[in-house]
């Protein structure tokens, strides 16, 4: 049989399908955006959540195509912001006092690119609470990460299905670390060997850890703006929430969810 250089694969199988790990270097550079993983029908994707802050009303803009769920999980992922900005070192951002609520004169968009193919699922929670703190602290997201995991208004970050699927997709992008539930962690057995020898995966149980994990120190070039003073656990193990083994654990995109429409 005759042997395929890497340039011949591409004339046959056409242009490789995810961005190579400099273009995902390239797009983590700005505070404000993460890189989250879903499942699809055909297998894994990286996905990249984009947050932009600007001044407003305190509104919550989504855009990309979401599903209920997914929107919901955003929007969690916000209150649990504003419950713990003092902790986050956001308390006073956007000309907000103590007598004010966090961000009352500042909007955020958070957008979902490729915007054609309808999303859904609470696993990107993780991912949109990271993107959000990234760009109201100007903390940029680590470019080798990639993360999934429902978040609660706790805090709690809650196991999700597609793991086998999305961590792979996450090796063949050239990424080598994801942030994941350690209520997970179970399912690494199901990763062929390569992937579990190239990866290194960081299980948590509550959103604080994920930020502890994914953010960089401060930028530089944005010295004056707020920096998070403490990222260590913000709950007692007490009020961390336990996920039901029973009820409803999704992942982005997941199987229950609508198929995506292919992209025209």
């Amino acid at each position: 049989p005759e042997l395929l250089s890497p340039e011949g694969l591409i004339e046959v199988l056409g242009p490789p399908k995810f961005d190579s790990l400099s273009d995902v270097a390239t797009r983590l550079s700005r505070p404000g955006t993460a890189l989250g993983l879903a499942w699809m029908p055909f297998g894994g994707e990286v996905l990249f959540v984009e947050v932009t802050v600007m001044r407003g009303k305190g509104n919550l803009q989504l855009t990309g195509q979401l599903g209920d769920v997914m929107q919901e999980s955003a929007k969690a992922a916000l209150s649990w912001i504003r419950t713990h900005a003092e902790e986050l070192g956001l308390a006073t951002l956007g000309g907000s006092s103590s007598a004010e609520p966090l961000l009352t004169s500042l909007d955020l968009h958070i957008h979902f690119p490729a915007g054609a193919i309808s999303k859904d699922g609470p696993s990107a929670g993780v991912t949109a609470t990271t993107a959000m703190v990234s760009a109201l602290s100007a903390r940029r997201v680590r470019a080798d990460t990639a993360m999934t995991g429902e978040v609660t208004l706790s805090g709690a970050v809650l196991p999700v299905g597609g793991v086998k699927e999305k961590v792979i997709a996450a090796h063949r992008a050239g990424l080598r670390r994801v942030i994941m539930p350690e209520k997970n962690e179970k399912d690494v057995r199901e990763l062929p060997r390569r992937v579990q020898e190239d990866m290194e995966l960081v299980f948590v149980s509550h959103v604080s850890e994920v930020l502890a994990a994914a953010l960089e120190p401060l930028c530089e070039a944005k010295g004056d703006a707020p920096a998070p003073s403490s990222l260590d656990p913000l709950l007692d193990a007490d009020d961390k929430d336990e996920a039901d083994p029973d009820g409803r654990v999704h992942a982005q995109l997941s199987p229950e969810s609508p198929q995506p429409e292919p992209s025209l």
